[in-house]
């Protein structure tokens, strides 16, 4: 039986249940995270990933949205970390906590209704390919921007905006989409951050340009400036996509994942880049607690 955090309380999957006539469900206006916690074999133990941190980002989304629950953010971290001993887990997971306005009310606002959050676990492997690369295209759908629905927001309406990307990814045989902002500069892909890589230097997109601040994203910065080289946040135009010596996406959930093809153009000579591929491996080796550098980076849950 899989428990759930469900509006104050642990409770079996089949009792959390909203009503079909939740505001939130009606007009998007959930918020969410998405966490990562990996299991160690050699140690028996599972290993959270930025608990804090996700935590403290969904309350920044949360005060946008005019939005209070009554747990803590340290109260949330250690529900949760009880949350997966309840379901006692012994594989990598991902941990979805999201804030909704529970009231069985129409109309769409920000004001004068109740928030609540719920928190539930599940099985996930590698959300895209991590080894031997993907494939991606530019989309034809444009970023939403921080005067329409702020893409710095986990905000359960604004992907509806990715799923047209990735969408169209997969139909045209692609992997995965990037997206454009409104000013024509490279944005991210549909559900991660993203990286190139030119003349040894990382380059990735400013937070000004219409992306998610990603945790993951910052991670890899420190990572890259410890093994020595030098990071630069500015706007990406399309076709530096396609003259870079390497390009990836991370995050939450496609962690550390070469893009070696964009636009039916090879990236590189096709295959992941060195740089990558060095980052990855340390990547993968932190989130398990196996770098002490990055221990702070991680929770064990005996």
């Amino acid at each position: 039986m899989e428990y759930i955090y469900f509006e104050g309380r642990f409770v079996p999957e089949d009792e959390a249940k909203i009503s079909i006539k939740t505001n939130s469900f009606h007009y998007g206006t959930a918020v969410f995270e998405g966490i990562r916690a990996y299991y160690d074999r050699e140690t028996d133990k599972m290993y959270a990933l930025f608990f804090k941190e996700h935590y403290e980002r969904l309350f920044q989304n949360m005060r946008v949205l005019n939005m209070e629950i009554k747990e803590s953010i340290d109260q949330l971290v250690e529900i949760t970390k009880e949350l997966v001993k309840k379901n006692n887990i012994k594989s990598d997971i991902y941990i979805r906590p999201i804030v909704y306005f529970s009231d069985t009310a129409i109309g769409p606002k920000l004001l004068d209704y109740n928030a609540k959050i719920a928190i539930y676990t599940y099985p996930l492997g590698d959300y895209i390919d991590v080894n031997s690369g993907i494939k991606a295209i530019v989309s034809s759908w444009t970023r939403l921007n921080d005067n329409m629905i702020p893409p710095r927001l986990k905000v359960a309406g604004a992907y509806v905006n990715s799923a047209f990307a990735k969408t169209e990814a997969i139909l045209a045989g692609a992997d995965e989409a990037i997206v454009l902002n409104k000013n024509g500069y490279v944005s991210e892909g549909s559900a991660e951050n993203i990286y190139i890589v030119r003349n040894k230097k990382l380059i990735t997109p400013p937070v000004s340009d219409d992306i998610l601040e990603g945790i993951t994203r910052w991670a890899v910065m420190q990572i890259a400036k410890d093994l020595g080289y030098e990071v630069e946040e500015r706007s990406i135009t399309r076709t530096e996509l396609y003259v870079a010596d390497e390009v990836f996406f991370c995050g939450t959930g496609a962690q550390v994942s070469p893009v070696v093809e964009i636009d039916n153009k090879k990236i590189g000579d096709g295959t992941p880049g060195e740089i990558t591929k060095q980052i990855q491996k340390i990547y993968f080796d932190a989130v398990r607690g196996k770098i002490d550098k990055y221990k702070d980076w991680v929770s064990p849950i005996e």
